[in-house]
């Protein structure tokens, strides 16, 4: 048999890139020879990330709709006809036994290309609430993955299958231990340490929150670790420049060692992206979840109230999180019961070993696919 050869699409954030990344990973593990193609969004995250990891990929110019700005998606139609034409070509070329996408600006023109092409298709839906992109591709789509349940609402209920959301391979593993993580950042052994995390590109109201209670914090003896994403790394180092930080402050625009940084936190500080709930999840970690307001469906909420519902994580709204979030932390921080209540109640919601689930479901669809495509060719004997 040849190699296998899968193309996965999507990105634009670390929420839709590592999931993706530990999918092939984990297929190539498994196949060591098979080719893997990645086709993001350019300018976008995955076009530096995915080859850091090993990979090829190929970026298209689409870009999301401007809600604020309508006539600007007059170019973004046109973006998106381009990527559709060059998608096409793309799958043309490489000729992939399955397109995977994984959410983000390019699934949709390299999921509906493959499609149109004969080339089956899978979804790995991460959130809670399914957007409007992905409820379509998944009316052609062979199975969809999910990490929650009750997805039913939105996707025909034979395709759908329960594995979680694939997380960084170094996470699975489980968690240094604290005294490690705690030398790594330069951080002290005896004091609360809080992990404040915007996501890869960072998050306005979180940044802001911090910088507003940061002498409250720093006041009360807490340590921070703190990811401000690359979009305000600048910004607050400016502002700071001229802040004693007292040594309890580690800052960078990406953190790398996350295993590190989860291992260190007493407390984590979070949007609530799926990627993100679901490595919380995974390490029964503690932790406010700020939804983002700027998302497809609100989903980040629905992703919060999901756990919230469950006593699990406590939830601040973004319009309040720069007035309340140095107070929460302070709240919360010194009340270890609550703190172990919420480890222990948002543990049992983890999924494990989803991208091992979902290679499970690529592999069923390739052979299937092949055993449909081998049949096609058989001529039937005349009869006369």
């Amino acid at each position: 048999m040849n190699p296998y050869r899968i193309i996965i699409s999507g990105g634009g954030t670390g929420g839709h890139v590592f999931p993706a990344i530990a999918i092939a990973d984990t297929f190539r593990q498994r196949h060591p020879d098979v080719e893997i193609l990645f086709v993001g969004a350019d300018n976008r995250m995955e076009m530096e990330r995915v080859p850091k990891a090993g990979y090829k990929i190929v970026g298209l110019p689409v870009s999301g709709f401007d809600r604020s700005h309508k006539l600007k998606n007059i170019a973004v139609m046109f973006r998106l006809f381009k990527s559709l034409r060059m998608a096409k070509k793309i799958i043309r070329t490489f000729k992939p036994d399955i397109a995977v996408g994984v959410g983000g600006y390019a699934s949709a023109p390299t999921l509906r290309a493959a499609s149109s092409l004969g080339v089956p298709t899978l979804i790995q839906e991460q959130n809670s609430y399914a957007g409007i992109t992905n409820k379509l591709l998944g009316k052609r789509a062979a199975k969809i993955c999910v990490a929650y349940e009750g997805m039913e609402r939105f996707f025909p209920a034979a395709k759908i299958v329960l594995t979680g959301n694939p997380v960084r391979k170094e996470l699975e593993t489980g968690l240094e231990d604290k005294k490690t993580a705690l030398e790594y950042f330069r951080l002290q052994p005896d004091r609360k340490t809080v992990l404040f995390i915007g996501g890869s590109l960072g998050a306005r109201t979180i940044n802001n929150g911090l910088l507003d209670g940061l002498p409250q914090l720093l006041d009360a003896g807490i340590q921070i670790i703190w990811q401000t994403g690359k979009y305000y790394h600048d910004i607050i180092r400016h502002k700071l420049e001229r802040t004693d930080t007292k040594s309890l402050v580690w800052r960078a625009d990406f953190i790398s060692r996350m295993d590190y940084a989860y291992a260190a936190a007493d407390l984590v500080v979070s949007r609530a992206g799926a990627s993100s709930v679901s490595e919380l999840c995974l390490l029964g970690k503690a932790a406010i979840l700020i939804p983002s307001p700027n998302v497809a469906e609100d989903h980040q909420t629905k992703n919060a109230l999901a756990v919230a519902g469950r006593d699990a994580a406590v939830v601040i709204a973004d319009s309040d999180a720069e007035k309340l979030l140095a107070d929460t932390v302070l709240n919360l921080i010194h009340d270890d019961g609550k703190l172990q209540s919420l480890s222990k109640n948002i543990a049992p919601l983890a999924r494990r070993q989803s991208a091992e689930l979902i290679v499970d479901e690529i592999e069923k669809i390739i052979s299937s696919h092949h055993r449909d495509t081998e049949n096609t060719k058989i001529i039937p004997e005349c009869t006369s």
